[in-house]
């Protein structure tokens, strides 16, 4: 893979770096700033080596036009606080703002333009969009770092096409998310333990699929759980149930005693009686939910069964959460996975933490990111990878 080195000295030149800055808002404040802060190495780099540092990302899901609610302008002064300098936000994207900005640089600046999603054609399914776009940021600099790992996944004018106009390379967080995640997906040291958790199965089945024979263990929690309790023959009460999976979840199982994959599954759920930080709930076995209760958590016991299921791993991939972990009568299944990972990876396993809700679990419940080998940027992009996909991202910048 092309890399910044390939791309020569940047002193002077304009570098247009894709960075994911999809941080969580609270109004204008940022409450988890994660990905700004795994963006630092790279920019750091690249405004060391007298570059000036174009910057583009994206920021919720805007309708292709400009929306207020999802201006860049609260992670253009985070960042700047973080790189201890001021990075100027461009008003647009591709316009008299953008090139008055850019023009504006010296060496080592660093600036930010407007969310990418402001302009229709950023996510357009018609290749000539893609790249009439592509273009229009090409002319704004000389070379393109990709470093955006949360995007790689999407054929996107701002992470494939402007690739294949400017000389190219990947950043150096898209170097270390792709060599923590090869050695899941690469012979990884056995025992190779997978915990899979999240609301739908549906979501997971291609990685389910691809595991099924790579990993030694699959542990499942969350709302998917109640698709594969179903595909057993048990109840789940009014529990999150995609009944059209349960056929191919039936499928899975029995692929996995085929291929001496072990499947474990909680032996006891928190049941509430709605979905809510405060519903009455109680713990219930598995395999006896009663009709109107919602499982919302896996139970203590299937915590302490998950933790020893992960005691012997080498390598560990954790993607979903157990439960609705942002309530904390439903947090204890997500903690027990995270101690137990933890616990793990001290006794000497490499663990991956898979993005997305994971990541915010292990921030939210206080846990050291220290603990963990690898703390993956990228949801989508992590689990594509896990699945065995080509990520277009990725193939673009092939050397």
């Amino acid at each position: 893979m092309k890399t910044i080195d390939t791309l020569g000295d940047l002193r002077g030149r304009r570098v247009l770096v894709r960075s994911d800055f999809n941080v969580p808002l609270d109004g204008t404040t940022i409450t988890d700033d994660g990905r700004i802060r795994a963006a630092l190495p790279t920019l750091e780099r690249l405004s060391d080596a007298g570059a000036r540092v174009v910057v583009m990302a994206h920021l919720g899901r805007p309708k292709g036009a400009p929306d207020e609610k999802y201006s860049l302008a609260p992670v253009a002064a985070r960042l700047g606080e973080l790189l201890g300098q001021d990075v100027a936000l461009a008003t647009d994207l591709v316009g008299d703002s953008a090139r008055a900005t850019v023009d504006a640089l010296g060496d080592g600046q660093v600036a930010l333009l407007e969310n990418v999603r402001f302009d229709a054609r950023e996510t357009s399914k018609v290749d000539a969009e893609r790249a009439e776009l592509a273009g229009e940021l090409a002319e704004l600099a000389d070379a393109f770092v990709s470093d955006g790992f949360g995007v790689v996944h999407r054929k996107q004018a701002s992470v494939y096409d402007v690739a294949q106009i400017l000389p190219s390379g990947a950043g150096d967080l898209v170097l270390k998310e792709v060599e923590s995640l090869s050695r899941a997906t690469t012979d990884p040291e056995r025992p190779y333990a997978v915990v899979l958790g999240g609301s739908k199965v549906s979501d997971k089945l291609g990685v389910i699929a691809n595991l099924l024979t790579k990993a030694d263990r699959l542990l499942i929690g969350g709302g998917m759980v109640f698709t594969f309790l179903a595909a057993q023959g048990h109840s789940v009460g009014a529990s999150l149930l995609e009944e059209d999976q349960v056929d191919t979840v039936r499928g899975h199982l029995a692929e996995a005693e085929k291929n001496g994959v072990e499947i474990v599954l909680p032996t006891d759920i928190v049941a509430a009686d709605s979905f809510a930080a405060d519903s009455p709930h109680t713990t219930v076995a598995a395999d006896a939910i009663p009709d109107g209760k919602i499982g919302l958590d896996i139970g203590p016991e299937s915590g302490r069964l998950f933790a020893a299921k992960l005691a012997d791993a080498r390598t560990i991939a954790w993607n979903g959460p157990m439960g609705v972990f942002e309530f904390e009568a439903f947090a204890g299944g997500t903690r027990a996975v995270a101690q137990g990972i933890v616990e793990a990876t001290a006794a000497g396993a490499f663990s991956i933490v898979g993005g997305g809700d994971s990541a915010a679990a292990v921030r939210i419940l206080g846990f050291d990111e220290d603990g963990f080998s690898h703390i993956s940027t990228g949801g989508g992009a992590s689990l594509e990878l896990l699945e065995g996909k080509e990520l277009p991202g990725l193939t673009v910048l092939a050397d």
